[in-house]
């Protein structure tokens, strides 16, 4: 349900945005200025940092993705609901922000090869003597998450049994599990593990398995086969001479849970 109701505020905001075809590879390069979608509210991918200027993994993508074409850079902010109608309506060239690539979003827009990855997994702690994902699934334990994610219906079918907890805001999950107020936080691991550094009371631990893993690709304006093209070859070369990875570690403070493996012919 909750599915059907985000694929139709998406419709309904795709209703209203004004259609304009999405500037090609060339037209960017010519204009000199590469238009970037990065979400202002979302550490470590992208947010304001203590001079107010955006920063975060996203942000080193999208400056290294200008510098390889040769032009400029513009950020614009865009929420994650904003991020499929912004490309439709030509108010960005490419859209950041952990763009999980599904058969909904790739009706309408455009996917790269995967940027990187979304590892669903467990973050608990040692008050918890669990070792696998499905040992949750006990109505003793408290499981916290955030009001609107995906993951919460999902949870619902593959751990009915435990509580559940709702925040507003990721650093919102991992503070209640830190206070006591909840067991574990199942969700994407990366986008959560930065926000338990301030916590250093607290014994961590990120379960071995996996609940599933997605890709996240760099989302462009639908039928822009050249510059989806370009980023292709972009993205393997970032990958291969592992400048990617880097940049993940330094901003997530660990590497990516589950690896890209480049392919040179996607």
């Amino acid at each position: 349900m909750l599915r059907r109701i985000l694929t139709l505020l998406t419709l309904v905001a795709l209703a209203v945005a004004a259609p304009a075809g999405a500037r090609s590879l060339d037209e960017i390069i010519k204009d000199g200025k590469l238009r970037v979608g990065v979400n202002p509210n979302f550490p470590p991918m992208s947010s304001y940092g203590m001079t107010n200027q955006l920063e975060g993994f996203d942000v080193d993508i999208g400056a290294r993705i200008a510098e390889a074409l040769g032009v400029d850079v513009e950020y614009v902010t865009t929420e994650a609901a904003q991020r499929v109608p912004f490309l439709v309506s030509n108010r960005i060239d490419i859209a950041l922000g952990a763009m999980t690539r599904t058969p909904e979003r790739a009706k309408l827009i455009a996917f790269t090869a995967p940027l990187h990855s979304e590892s669903m997994g467990v973050i608990t702690t040692d008050r918890n003597d669990v070792q696998s994902w499905q040992e949750l699934n006990r109505d003793d334990l408290t499981l916290v998450n955030m009001r609107g994610n995906l993951s919460v219906e999902l949870l619902k079918e593959k751990l009915p049994k435990p509580k559940v907890l709702l925040v507003d805001g990721n650093a919102d999950t991992i503070r209640a599990i830190a206070q006591g107020r909840a067991d574990a936080l199942v969700e994407n691991v990366d986008f959560f593990l930065n926000f338990t550094k301030n916590y250093r009371n607290v014994n961590w631990r990120v379960l071995d398995d996996t609940i599933f893993v997605s890709y996240c690709g760099i989302g462009v304006g639908k039928d822009n086969d050249r510059l989806v093209d370009y980023l292709n070859v972009l993205l393997y070369d970032l990958h291969t001479n592992g400048e990617i990875e880097a940049l993940w570690e330094n901003w997530y403070g660990a590497p990516m849970a589950v690896p890209i493996e480049p392919n040179p012919w996607f």
